[in-house]
């Protein structure tokens, strides 16, 4: 027993040995009078060889940590990858004379889009196979692709190291060859002139902003490309959209909650740009096309979870605006969808996604009746301008999703497709909940929640807790078999869907931002409280996970409350928040200001300042920990995840596990093969499962 004893001893003590240290450069940061020391603000510096030393250290103190739980990671992996069906495709979209979808091969780790002609039962025609374009690279993804109006030819974007800057290549169908021209440096945003020989594309600036709309006339020089819009406001970020009639090309420009929108003919060479309504504070609008009309989703007039207005294309100006959809306190309007003959509402009520459905002709109108309790339902729209068909995707924690065709005028659905899960999946073995908690003040936060229809809710089952709550984004109930191999393991699953998202309008968003940012991260301390007195776990045996602003999340709860948590998962965090916002060269700095408060002025300084989770480490214990960042990732920078472990190690009192993981091949979104996410998937549960071992 003592040999054992000695044994595990000293393999301790070598683990301690391996683990990494950064080492302390303090760089004096003033501000409003203000002084903070970053010891560490030198790990921006990836030209600088002690950076990238660091990183590979911690992602190799990660590899020997986890090396011993081996053989569970890959049970893991095998498991999730086991429910998928590998060979599998998309219900086909018509367009014209084709059927447009994307399929997977078994085997495979990428999409290949494909199209049949005339006939579903028609000869599977290759667009793009995107396994033989990632077979030299180590991170590959398809940003956008369009068809041409006439079919003949194909335009797509590609991104091949994480970093979101794509390269757009045009491909003849006819002939199965690249065309010559290459265009590199552009964004999401991509639509073809309807003549057919041109394409409109966006463009990053040296600060990875997408800031300019530029033309291409095929067979030309890109390096000659017309410059079609150009935006001067940092604060702002343009994107292109056609719209659903196929008529119009539209130009946007957003951000701090304001836009501005301007159209031009996608019919007519060199048409102009047509402005509809300038921007203003707190104004936002977007826009579809109908006949001799626009219609304008909007939150003028004090119509804070916004209205429908309509109004004429030759006066399109917002004094020219009659609303079609009044504005309704609760009922955030997330989109239209329009058609030739409908009109189409999606909003949420009581926090859930609803659809409304308008008959253009006879102004009927009625709403698609659902099923659950709690559910995820999305739009697909369609390619097809005449058709009366409604094509929308449906899940639920326990329903896999399932697509339907809804013919808006006889009011009937068809099951097109349910995503097939393998492994003996059987929906009857869980059981699904949405309950409330209490948050300090007074407000009812939503949570949904997933678990074994086996599984005891007296307190004794471990609880993984997702949130996010920023950008006024909503965190959907959906279904998603990975994490099944926590549930059925005993795990209950919980998304906490706290303020700073939009799932209850406006005023929950607003009271998750700015000065009111601290509500998202009490919020969740208050879903988890609850989770605890209502039996379904027990204080200390939580795993709670979020990524990106999430990650923001799970480091000011971890500051804030450790005891309730046994374990944090953060992915790509935002953590570094003062010196990341008081950084204007970033990307999304002046983007966000309205998200977070520029910290250039003092009352924003200050309160940022007061729960930033890099600023707020502090000499307690932490629960166990995995931290991840990617090195190209344009969105959450390498440093801020680096810098926060760096100092976490420095300042912790415990001897929790650690953990950082910098993906050197990709960007914010991880791995792009399905394949490697799943990789990804299993080292985190991996992670948990050795923490809570279970």
């Amino acid at each position: 027993m003592s040999v054992n004893k000695d044994s595990k001893s000293n393999a301790e003590s070598r683990m301690k040995n391996l683990i990494p240290s950064a080492p302390n450069k303090p760089k004096t940061i003033t501000k409003h009078g203000d002084t903070r020391e970053d010891p560490w603000f030198w790990l921006r510096d990836l030209g600088d060889p002690a950076t990238m030393d660091y990183l590979e250290a911690e992602n190799s103190y990660t590899d020997v940590v986890m090396s011993s739980d081996a053989q569970v990671q890959e049970l893991v992996y095998q498991e999730m990858r086991g429910r998928i069906k590998e060979d599998d495709s998309t219900v086909p979209e018509k367009d014209g004379d084709y059927y447009y979808y994307t399929s997977f091969e078994e085997g495979k780790q990428y999409p290949i889009y494909c199209r049949k002609y005339l006939s579903l039962d028609g000869v599977d025609e290759v667009l793009i196979d995107v396994n033989e374009i990632a077979q030299d690279l180590g991170y590959c993804k398809i940003g956008n692709w369009k068809n041409s109006p006439d079919h003949n030819l194909l335009a797509y974007s590609l991104d091949s190291d994480g970093s979101e800057m794509y390269t757009i290549r045009i491909k003849d169908l006819r002939t199965g060859e690249l065309l010559s021209e290459s265009i590199p440096g552009t964004y999401y945003s991509l639509e073809w002139a309807n003549d057919n020989s041109a394409i409109y594309y966006d463009v990053l600036d040296e600060n990875h902003r997408p800031v300019k709309i530029y033309k291409h006339q095929l067979g030309d020089d890109h390096i000659n490309d017309q410059l079609i819009y150009e935006e001067k406001d940092p604060r702002f970020f343009v994107g292109m959209v056609k719209s659903a009639s196929k008529r119009f090309i539209f130009i946007t420009s957003s951000g701090n909650n304001m836009s501005e929108w301007y159209f031009m003919e996608a019919d007519v060479p060199n048409s102009k740009l047509t402005l509809i309504e300038p921007r203003s504070e707190d104004f936002e609008y977007d826009v579809e096309h109908h006949g001799d009309r626009f219609f304008i989703r909007n939150n003028g007039d004090g119509a804070k979870d916004f209205k429908i207005s309509e109004t004429p294309i030759s006066s399109p100006r917002f004094d020219n605006w009659t609303d079609l959809v009044p504005h309704e306190s609760g009922r955030p309007i997330a989109g239209i969808f329009v058609f030739e003959g409908y009109f189409v509402l999606y909003y949420r009520a009581g926090g859930l996604p609803r659809v409304k459905i308008m008959d253009l002709v006879t102004a009927n109108t009625h709403d698609l009746q659902l099923d659950e309790e709690d559910y995820s339902l999305r739009i697909q729209g369609g390619r097809e301008w005449d058709s009366s068909v409604l094509r929308y995707s449906y899940a639920s924690l326990t329903t896999p999703t399932a697509v339907y065709d809804y013919d808006m005028g006889s009011r009937k659905r068809e099951l097109r497709k349910q995503i097939e899960v393998l492994g003996g999946f059987c929906s009857e073995k869980y059981r699904s909940r949405r309950v409330f908690a209490i948050a300090t003040d007074g407000a009812r936060i939503p949570i949904s929640i997933l678990y074994g229809k086996d599984t005891l809710l007296d307190g004794s089952a471990p609880l993984y807790l997702y949130g996010y709550g920023s950008y006024g984004l909503i965190i959907e109930s959906d279904f998603g078999s990975a994490r099944l191999s926590l549930v059925d393991r005993g795990y209950v699953f919980a998304i906490a869907h706290v303020r700073g998202g939009m799932d209850l309008g406006w005023d929950w968003y607003e009271d998750g931002k700015l000065l009111n940012k601290k509500n998202t991260f009490t919020d969740f301390i208050a879903c988890a409280e609850h989770l605890i007195s209502a039996g379904y776990t027990t204080k200390g045996q939580i795993v709670a996970s979020g990524g990106s602003a999430g990650g923001m999340l799970m480091g000011a709860v971890a500051n804030m409350r450790p005891d309730l948590f046994k374990a944090i998962v953060a992915d790509v965090p935002f953590v570094d928040v003062l010196n990341t916002m008081l950084d204007d060269s970033l990307p999304l700095t002046t983007m966000e200001y309205n998200e977070w408060g520029n910290p250039q002025e003092r009352d924003f300084y200050d309160y940022i300042h007061s729960y930033s989770p890099y600023d707020n480490v502090c000499a307690q214990e932490y629960p166990h920990m995995l931290v991840t960042g990617g090195i190209s990732d344009p969105r959450v920078t390498y440093w801020e995840p680096a810098k926060w472990t760096a100092r976490l190690r420095d300042t912790k009192t415990d001897d929790h596990l650690l953990l950082l993981k910098i993906h050197m091949d990709s960007g914010h979104a991880g791995a792009s093969g399905r394949f490697d996410r799943l990789r990804e998937v299993a080292l985190e549960y991996a992670f948990i499962l050795k923490v809570f071992g279970i």
